[in-house]
C-alpha cells in the first residue's frame, strides 16, 4: 500500500511515494526544477499567488505517477505539509480574491502590535500563547484596514495547506494546530480564538470548519481521482504546517525532544508539555501534531527567516555572471575557510521580519569584511556561521524558558549538506546532531500512513526511519566557536538595539 507525501513550501511542492510495507520513500521529486517566485510589489511584502503551489502539485503528481504508473491504484492517504503562517482568502466560489501574503510578508507586523495592546499583552499571553505579531490573522487585518474591496469578497480564510486540502477534496477546512500557527487558538478554551473577530468586527463565519490534523479522513474529490487515475477511497489524513511536519518527519513527538532544519528559513523546534509562553515574544507556541484535547503537545519554534534564503541570494549572486555554482560548491568553498572566516561576521536578517527579534525589520549584514583578506571562501564561511549562530541564538532562547534537550535531530538535507555548517551548529550549540535520511514530503507520507491506520503506533510508524550518522561536539572546537560566536552576538546585540 501506497502513501502520497506533499511539502508545499515557498521556494517548490516536493512529492514523496512512500510503500507503506517497506517504510521508505521509492520516489522523491521537486516540482518545479527551479525555485518559486516571490513577489514583493512593496518593501517588506512577500506573496505568492495560490495557484503556483496547485498547479506545481498537479504537474509533480503527473510526473511521479508516470514513473510509477503501479501506485495508482495502491495509494491509499495523503498527506501534506505546507509553509506556515500564510493566509490564503476565497471567496464564495473557493476562488482566491488577493495573492497569499505568505510567512516572510512583514506588512502586518504594526496591525499586530495594534491588536496586542487591544487585546492586552497579559491576555494574549496566556490565551493565545503568543501575540498576534505578524501571523495569519493580523494578515487579515490588515486586509480589512488595508483592502476593503477585496476584504468585502472574502468567504472563508484558510492557511495555504488548508487550499491544497480544499483543491483535492472540495472540502474547505482548518485544524486546531493550523489556527495555532495562525494565532488564532485560544489555548485556555481549547477551542478557536473567537475573541479576536468579536474585538475587531470581522465575521467569525470567514473560520472554515475544523478537522483533526491526524486522520482527518477527507475524501479525494471524484474530478481529482480521475484526473489521476486515483481510487475514489483515497483520502487526505494528515495535514501540518512544515516545521510541525518536521519534527514528525524525525520521530520528536514528546517533552524535551527537540528538531532542526535549514531549508528557506532556519528552525529549531522542542516540543513541550507544558503551556508555556515567552514572555519576551521571541519563541512561538503551537500545538504540536500529536496534540489530545487532556493532553495539548506544544511545540515551541524559534525561525530565522533568512537562513537557506541567503545561502540561496549567495548562490544566485554568483551564478549571475553566467558560471552556475552550486550548492556543493559553496559548500566546498567554505571548507576551505578558517572557523571564523579571519573575522567576517554576517547576520542573516534580510528576509522580513525577524520573531527572535520582536517582528524587527532589519537588513542583512556583513561586518569586518577586509579587503586584503577575504575571499570567497571567507564569505562563504561566514554565511554558513552566521545562520548556524543565529539558531543556536533561538536554541539558547528555547532554553531559557525551562526546555532543554540532551540532543537534536535533523534531515540530512538544505544546509545540514554542509559539514561546516552542521559543525558550526553542533558545537555552538553544545549539543549532539542525528542526522537521518528523510524530509517533509516523506514525513508527510509517513504521517498519513499512521493517521490512516496503516500503522497502529508509533514504534511502527517509525520502525524504517533510518539514522545516517550522529555529529558530537569537541572541547577544542567548542572553544573556537564560542570565541567567534561571542564577537557575533555583541555585533548582534548592537545591531538589534
Amino acid at each position: 500500500m501506497y502513501f502520497l507525501g506533499l511539502d508545499i513550501g515557498s521556494s517548490s511542492v516536493k512529492l514523496a511515494l512512500f510503500d507503506g510495507e517497506q517504510g521508505l520513500a521509492i520516489s522523491s521529486i521537486q516540482e518545479p526544477a527551479e525555485e518559486f517566485s516571490i513577489d514583493a510589489p512593496e518593501s517588506g511584502w512577500a506573496e505568492q499567488h495560490p495557484s503556483l503551489w496547485w498547479n506545481a502539485i498537479r504537474a509533480g503528481m503527473a510526473k511521479i505517477l508516470e514513473q510509477h504508473p503501479e501506485a495508482k491504484a495502491k495509494i491509499a492517504s495523503i498527506g501534506i505539509s505546507y509553509q506556515m503562517h500564510g493566509l490564503v482568502a476565497v471567496d464564495k466560489d473557493g476562488e482566491p480574491v488577493y495573492p497569499s501574503i505568505i510567512w516572510c510578508d512583514s506588512r502586518a507586523s504594526e496591525t499586530g502590535n495594534q491588536l496586542m495592546n487591544q487585546l492586552g499583552s497579559n491576555w494574549c499571553m496566556d490565551n493565545l500563547l503568543n501575540s498576534p505579531g505578524n501571523f495569519t490573522f493580523s494578515k487579515l487585518k490588515w486586509i480589512a484596514d488595508n483592502k476593503q474591496d477585496v476584504f468585502a469578497r472574502i468567504d472563508k480564510i484558510m492557511l495555504p495547506g488548508d487550499y491544497i486540502a480544499y483543491k483535492l477534496t472540495g472540502e474547505i477546512s482548518s485544524t486546531a494546530t493550523g489556527l495555532s500557527e495562525g494565532i488564532l487558538w485560544n489555548f485556555k478554551k481549547q477551542a478557536a480564538a473567537t475573541e479576536l473577530f468579536k474585538k475587531t468586527d470581522i465575521d467569525q463565519s470567514m473560520l472554515p470548519e475544523l478537522v483533526h490534523c491526524f486522520g482527518c479522513d477527507l475524501k479525494i474529490a471524484g474530478h481529482i481521482a480521475r484526473e489521476f487515475g486515483l481510487s475514489k477511497d483515497v483520502t487526505v489524513s494528515y495535514r501540518a504546517g512544515d516545521q510541525p511536519n518536521n519534527a514528525f518527519s524525525l520521530n520528536v513527538l514528546e517533552d524535551g525532544e527537540f528538531a532542526t532544519t535549514a531549508g528557506t528559513s532556519g528552525v529549531v523546534y522542542a516540543v513541550t508539555d507544558k503551556m508555556i509562553a515567552d514572555k519576551n515574544q521571541r519563541i512561538n507556541s503551537f500545538l504540536h501534531v500529536n496534540h489530545l484535547a487532556d493532553q495539548q503537545q506544544v511545540g515551541l519554534l524559534a525561525c530565522i527567516n533568512g537562513a537557506g534564503r541567503l545561502n540561496s541570494w549567495l548562490k544566485h549572486l554568483l551564478s549571475a555572471t553566467g558560471q552556475d555554482v552550486s550548492y556543493p560548491a559553496l559548500n566546498e568553498y567554505a571548507s576551505q575557510a578558517p572557523v571564523g572566516s579571519l573575522g567576517a561576521l554576517v547576520h542573516p536578517f534580510g528576509n522580513g521580519a525577524e520573531r527572535i527579534l520582536q517582528n524587527q525589520l532589519l537588513s542583512g549584514q556583513f561586518i569586518g569584511l577586509d579587503f586584503n583578506r577575504h575571499g570567497l571562501p571567507h564569505i562563504c564561511r561566514a554565511v554558513q556561521e552566521g545562520v548556524a549562530f543565529s539558531m543556536a541564538l533561538g536554541m539558547k532562547l528555547i532554553y531559557r524558558m525551562g526546555v532543554a534537550s540532551k540532543i537534536v535531530r535533523a534531515g540530512h538535507a538544505n544546509m545540514f549538506l554542509s559539514d561546516v555548517f552542521s559543525e558550526a551548529f553542533v558545537n555552538t550549540t553544545e549539543t549532539p546532531l542525528e542526522l537521518f535520511d528523510t524530509n517533509g514530503a516523506e514525513g508527510a507520507a509517513r504521517g498519513a500512513a499512521w493517521a490512516s491506520g496503516f500503522y497502529s503506533n508509533r514504534e511502527d510508524a517509525f520502525a524504517s526511519l533510518k539514522k545516517l550518522k550522529t555529529l558530537e561536539p569537541t572541547p577544542e572546537k567548542i572553544s573556537m566557536y564560542s570565541d567567534v560566536y561571542a564577537s557575533w552576538h555583541s555585533a548582534f546585540e548592537a545591531l538589534s538595539k
